[in-house]
């Protein structure tokens, strides 16, 4: 009888990341609005000035997966950091970046008031654009 055979694991393919994010994906909206967010005005206590030291993520990146792990129902930054190494949505969105835990947890941490801010233009702005489904 003969059987389906899946491709080899071992054969090299090419491919872009963005042939697999359809055009209606949701992180496609993550991505629009945290683009169209004025930083400066929403307080972040944003690190990487120091020229010492490893480069710091910037704060879109964390504040798209933030967003992400609020659509997707992930809030522990442990779980947010095995999504990223896991998940090609987040290769798509953080363009491969993969912030630890203890990066992830310290960006909350610091800026907690300024999150809540943009999760409220976030839901704002999903109302507005109509990509929230009804329930």
């Amino acid at each position: 009888m003969p059987l389906i055979n899946g491709t080899s694991r071992h054969q090299m393919q090419i491919f872009a990341v963005e042939q697999l994010i359809g055009p209606e994906n949701p992180v496609r909206v993550v991505d629009a609005i945290v683009e169209t967010l004025p930083l400066e005005k929403l307080d972040f206590n944003l690190k990487g000035g120091s020229r010492e030291g490893r480069p710091a993520y910037s704060a879109k990146v964390l504040i798209k997966l933030y967003l992400y792990g609020y659509l997707n129902r992930i809030r522990s930054s442990r779980q947010l950091e095995k999504a990223c190494c896991r998940n090609v949505e987040l290769w798509w969105l953080l363009d491969y970046q993969q912030p630890g835990y203890k990066t992830i947890a310290d960006f909350r941490k610091d800026n907690a008031a300024a999150l809540k801010g943009v999760f409220r233009k976030f839901n704002a702005l999903c109302l507005e654009w109509n990509c929230l489904g009804e329930s």
